[in-house]
């Protein structure tokens, strides 16, 4: 992973922030920019959902900055932009079910939290802030693709703050100057993404199955269909946005393959790949999850050139054997 360059600068001079950077997304694309030879990389995470073990290999890397901080704090934002030129805000309680469960944190974090960063980044001066929006964005609307400007109704707590985010995001490029792009996320998964705790997301849970030989828990009659991203995909899009080098509007732009497979159909892909089958449990659907998800990606791929390299299948296999080389 990460031997494809998805930029064409230099980074020898350029200093990154990347908030919740112990985290399953912001690991990866802290491996990614060290790789290919960041001035500095900074993190901000205040461990809750992340995990130091996923930076334990940059911790000796002279261009690595590591801080336990909390974004619901203004004067951490500041200080932790102090001296960047680029932030990629990924710090967020994620999940829709946590957030029906709690949509008091989900707020204080993903809103309260989101606007600490966008003041921090405007105050010191950031040349851009590129930030994790979501797909839940989309809610009720049936509509497939799901293409950028057409949204529906929000179908949770986590879903209204990651759209408050973007109307942030929106209001301060037009009042402030602002820089700022949103990325919607559609169902990452890859290595580092911790299949423990009672919000993890569907993919490593499978995994965690198939490789135990236990049966898969399956949400509904398993033919809920998704745009799985996988991670790498997701590290370019972050790239292309942080390094574009001309100023843009504040503009959203869908993260994905395009593609969409059932959940049925990515617990066959695994049990083909292990070569085993230890069978699968069906539980009621979950409140608040829809039931199909497609993205519409051109807007990135003809804005900032992305491509999506990796397919679900490519994907799952090196996510499988990354899992299988950790146990």
């Amino acid at each position: 992973m990460y031997n494809n360059s998805y930029h064409t600068t230099d980074l020898r001079d350029t200093a990154f922030l990347i908030t919740g950077g112990a985290g399953f997304i912001g690991s990866n694309l802290v491996r990614y920019l060290l790789a290919h030879g960041a001035a500095k990389v900074r993190v901000l995470d205040n461990l809750s959902t992340g995990s130091l073990s996923n930076l334990q290999q940059f911790i000796s890397d002279p261009a690595f900055e590591f801080t336990e901080g909390d974004i619901r704090d203004l004067e951490t934002c500041k200080q932790s932009c102090r001296g960047i030129h680029y932030v990629s805000h990924l710090a967020a309680l994620g999940s829709v079910p946590r957030s029906i469960h709690d949509p008091l944190s989900t707020n204080q974090v993903n809103i309260d939290g989101f606007l600490n960063m966008l003041m921090a980044a405007k105050d010191e001066n950031v040349k851009r802030m590129v930030y994790a929006a979501s797909s839940s964005t989309y809610g009720d609307s049936k509509e497939l693709p799901k293409q950028e400007d057409k949204i529906g109704n929000p179908l949770s707590p986590y879903a209204v703050t990651k759209l408050v985010n973007e109307l942030y995001a929106d209001v301060f490029r037009k009042t402030y100057g602002t820089d700022s792009i949103g990325l919607r996320y559609f169902n990452v998964f890859g290595p580092n993404q911790d299949p423990g705790g009672a919000y993890a997301a569907v993919i490593p849970l499978f995994i965690q199955a198939v490789l135990s030989g236990q049966p898969a828990m399956i949400n509904g009659d398993g033919s809920q269909t998704r745009d799985f991203t996988f991670i790498e995909n997701v590290i370019q899009a972050n790239v292309k946005a942080m390094l574009y080098p001309a100023p843009l509007p504040h503009t959203i732009y869908n993260v994905a393959c395009g593609e969409r497979i059932s959940l049925n159909g990515i617990w066959a892909l695994l049990k083909e790949l292990a070569g085993t089958d230890p069978g699968q449990t069906f539980r009621p659907s979950r409140t608040g999850d829809i039931h199909d998800s497609l993205a519409d990606i051109s807007r990135i791929k003809t804005d900032l050139g992305y491509q999506p390299l990796f397919s679900v299948r490519e994907g799952i296999k090196l996510t499988l054997d990354w899992t299988k080389n950790k146990l």
